[in-house]
């Protein structure tokens, strides 16, 4: 039977976890936010409410919006804080072991039919919900990131995912004012499986001195018409993040051609791992982002 959704648990309180609290919280959802701490939980909430006072600074939504949206999101610190959720969505860092480990401690606390989803990038649906006391009612949510600024999200079901849980998935998405694209779940679904490869052939093509940062950045930007030069769009993303996607691809498909370049395992290695951490293929630590090659 399709659910309702009208309460919705995050878990992960990061750059994805916050975003999709702040779009469910304005949507009308009532929201609670989970991390490994309260410190956690409390700078996603001083994110959520930066991002919306610049909303209102431009008019997007109005003052009120804000604080009736604030007031519906609470802190969650423990997992028995999300058995009345409707949904519960996971935000966890891009690895497998990772999150199986959230959905089998999670799954104690949800009640029956709730929905779990995953807001992976890349890994396979089915195989997590193997981890979990519901694979039926387990389906991959996969938002874009800065999520209240992107228009679109990934559903993907797994095999055992039922077409009750895929309705109330999709309502809920729609309720968000976001598209639906559906996606058959094989390695990285739509959007990664284009785009990832791209950018790591943009590594390749500085890897092997074809260009440097800015001469690459510079011909996808004006060239091809993106919005963000393919390097730049790596830091803004994580440099982890796009390797963990390449590997999953590697992986998953066996296809030389997603092999991770080798300079983009070197700056993980280093912990550059782009603007989060201050250096990756531009250095953000002065004035304006300078290349690192």
């Amino acid at each position: 039977m399709a659910v309702n959704i009208q309460s919705v648990g995050v878990i992960g309180a990061g750059q994805m976890g916050n975003g999709i609290a702040h779009v469910c919280a304005l949507a009308g959802f009532s929201v609670l936010l989970n991390d490994l701490s309260a410190d956690r939980i409390k700078a996603g909430m001083a994110t959520i409410n930066g991002n919306m006072a610049r909303q209102v600074g431009k008019k997007a939504i109005s003052e009120d919006d804000r604080k009736s949206a604030l007031g519906r999101i609470k802190p969650a610190e423990k997992y028995d804080a999300l058995s009345g959720c409707d949904l519960v969505i996971e935000t966890a860092t891009e690895k497998e072991d990772v999150k199986r480990k959230i959905f089998s401690d999670v799954c104690a606390s949800l009640k029956s039919d709730a929905i779990l989803a995953t807001n992976t990038s890349s890994i396979s649906i089915t195989r997590l919900a193997s981890s979990t006391d519901r694979p039926e009612r387990f389906i991959g949510i996969h938002f874009m990131n800065p999520v209240p600024l992107m228009e679109l999200v990934e559903l993907i079901r797994g095999i055992a995912t039922d077409d009750a849980t895929f309705e109330s998935s999709k309502a809920f998405v729609s309720k968000l004012g976001k598209t639906i694209a559906v996606s058959e779940d094989f390695p990285a679904f739509i959007v990664n499986r284009i785009l990832l490869p791209m950018i790591n052939e943009a590594i390749y093509t500085l890897y092997e001195g074809v260009g440097n940062v800015e001469a690459i950045d510079t011909a996808m930007r004006l060239g091809a018409h993106h919005p963000m030069g393919p390097l730049e769009l790596a830091d803004f993303i994580g440099l982890d993040t796009c390797l963990s996607v390449m590997q999953v691809l590697h992986e998953g498909l066996a296809d030389s051609k997603y092999r991770p370049c080798p300079l983009l395992v070197k700056y993980v290695e280093a912990g550059w791992l782009g603007r989060k951490t201050q250096r990756g293929f531009y250095d953000y630590r002065g004035e304006k982002p300078v290349p690192t090659r």
